[in-house]
């Protein structure tokens, strides 16, 4: 009868957790790996602060050329120098963090020339990075958990053909998530299109460096625009309200953290698909405490 008593108690203190968390309770991604002074990823992950860690970048693939990952100052790629990471990916995952890969960024050389091209590249993902097998793999062994998409140059072909290679893994056992980084103004230039697959799990869109749509002072009706029209018409899973960490980190749309918690997270966290923040980057985290802060409400 004790056993019992105890039994319901855990499962009503159980209960009364979910409901206080509530269906708006959201989680904080982080992009690492774009400047050798923001700790390791075994430290990222240690803050607690970050439910998702988009390794950024890997910046050189497609059209035949021989795929590289940049890592700045963390690693030199070029004399395997970024397979230790694999026990930082391990430790993070065995946090209950979901380690992801961001294929593209600001700076690179990357577009696909035809479906053949983005099946190639699908084939070098899973080989070196995800569940497949490959005597080169950059990271190590560890298998990542997803692949992100920050598409900023390049082309807008072919990235709903390469979307759905990866969506395919998926059959394999471990799960392939598929997230992606657009900017605000709708649809975004260059992943449009490969959002419309509906096959991503999360879209942290960013909503800096992008005046139109992101916060002013004082003003979240743009931002809130663009939300709704982001959550309303883009098929993910959840969509995450992405930011700058420092008034550094972008050229605009720094949200101050009282701006944050008492305005803008009031005004979207009601969304079915609110799925939480995403910061650029974990250094300007470390400059800030920004995701410290914000952690709370988010």
């Amino acid at each position: 009868m004790a056993l019992q008593s105890i039994i319901s108690l855990s499962v009503l203190s159980l209960v009364m957790l979910i409901l206080a968390r509530g269906s708006d309770a959201g989680g904080i991604a982080i992009y690492w790996g774009q400047n050798g002074n923001e700790g390791t990823l075994a430290e990222t992950c240690g803050t607690g602060n970050y439910d998702f860690v988009n390794i950024a970048f890997l910046s050189t693939f497609g059209n035949g050329q021989t795929p590289m990952i940049n890592l700045a100052g963390h690693c030199d790629p070029y004399s395997n120098g970024c397979t230790s990471l694999s026990s930082d990916i391990n430790s993070c995952q065995a946090k209950g963090i979901k380690v992801i890969l961001s294929i593209g960024g600001g700076a690179g050389s990357y577009y696909l020339t035809s479906k053949e091209d983005a099946g190639q590249v699908a084939t070098y993902l899973w080989n070196n990075f995800l569940g497949g097998q490959s005597s080169s793999r950059p990271l190590g062994p560890a298998v990542l958990d997803g692949i992100d998409f920050d598409i900023e140059g390049g082309t807008n072909q072919h990235w709903d053909d390469l979307t759905t290679f990866l969506s395919g893994y998926s059959k394999k056992g471990k799960k392939v998530y598929l997230t992606a980084a657009p900017q605000c103004p709708f649809p975004d230039a260059w992943v449009g299109g490969a959002l419309k697959t509906g096959l991503f799990d999360y879209v942290w869109v960013q909503f800096y460096n992008n005046p139109p749509c992101q916060y002013t002072s004082g003003n979240v009706g743009s931002l809130e625009d663009a939300w709704k029209q982001w959550t309303s018409d883009i098929p993910a899973t959840k969509i995450f309200l992405g930011l700058p960490a420092a008034p550094e980190a972008a050229g605009s749309g720094f949200i101050p953290v009282a701006d944050l918690t008492s305005t803008v997270l009031p005004a979207i966290k009601g969304s079915a698909k609110y799925g939480g923040v995403m910061l650029w980057s974990k250094y300007y985290d470390d400059q800030t405490g920004y995701s410290s802060s914000i952690k709370s409400h988010v």
